[in-house]
């Protein structure tokens, strides 16, 4: 792939944003992958790449792009470790950066997948794609003071899977993704922050503290977003994410939940309500 911005003979057809973001999600290797995102992203950000909103792209059918390693295997397989000693905090470090890896994944697959899309639409996902590879950046580089390196465990598929289930609409992958899964790890990080302070580790729990703030935003990108497309299809977006959620069979939600990070995030009052009420029968 050329370096960005491209040369001044690469019309948009042949290269532009989108096409730039689904040659990363091919790329394997994790590091060359979140550079290339953070670089892509200052391109466009920069004027420098255009995106194209209506370029149709065709699956190649060979993503996304991963190293041989992590082994992928089930949740249920994955034992869990405490935190008070190093070797659990490494494998604590190294399911994070499977997140953001797999993060990284899903904001590119929206750049190049959908089109038709606003062109904000693009640059919001690129950004994200961007900030996920800094969360992945930084994890590795912690995880290497451990001793460790992205790989040394196995993990699971379980976000790329609902990419793979919403394929074919824009909607239920603003609804199903950033707004359920991503949104789920507002909930997690404050607990596990305070399990890492607790152990004395604050150079990992400061890490925790960038990405919870990061993830605020990319939760309210796909709040954005999701509404943008009930109000374009005259849809209640409440019953609308009731009706994906079944359809594709989305995790089940469960408290506790972080409601003063989910209201930044985007989710309306009847939303958190709703929240409240699950949080109470749990």
């Amino acid at each position: 792939m050329p370096n960005f911005p491209p040369p001044a003979d690469f019309p948009c057809d042949t290269f532009c944003a989108r096409r730039a973001a689904l040659a990363i999600l091919r790329e394997r290797e994790p590091v060359a992958k979140a550079e290339r995102a953070r670089s892509l992203y200052e391109s466009v950000r920069s004027g420098a790449l255009p995106v194209d909103p209506a370029l149709a792209l065709v699956d190649p059918g060979d993503l996304p792009g991963r190293p041989a390693r992590p082994e992928l295997v089930e949740p249920s397989s994955l034992k869990r470790r405490g935190m008070q000693s190093e070797a659990g905090r490494a494998v604590l470090l190294h399911a994070l950066a499977h997140i953001e890896f797999n993060a990284i994944n899903l904001a590119l697959d929206a750049v190049w997948r959908f089109p038709s899309m606003p062109a904000d639409f693009y640059v919001d996902w690129l950004k994200v794609a961007a900030e996920e590879a800094h969360h992945f950046s930084l994890l590795r580089a912690r995880l290497a003071e451990f001793g460790h390196a992205y790989g040394d465990f196995p993990a699971h598929d379980g976000l790329w899977e609902m990419a793979e289930r919403t394929r074919g609409d824009v909607l239920a992958r603003m609804a199903l993704v950033p707004r359920t899964l991503e949104a789920r790890g507002l909930d997690a990080s404050p607990p596990i922050r305070k399990r890492l302070a607790q152990a004395g580790d604050h150079a990992s729990a400061a890490i925790l503290d960038v990405i919870l703030r990061d993830e605020i935003g990319h939760v309210l990108i796909g709040n954005r977003w999701f509404r943008f497309l009930c109000d374009n299809a005259a849809l209640d977006p409440h019953v609308t994410y009731e009706r994906l959620a079944e359809q594709y069979h989305a995790p089940r939600l469960r408290g506790p939940f972080n409601f003063e990070a989910r209201r930044d995030a985007g989710f309306d009052e009847a939303e958190l309500r709703a929240l409240a009420g699950l949080d109470a029968s749990a």
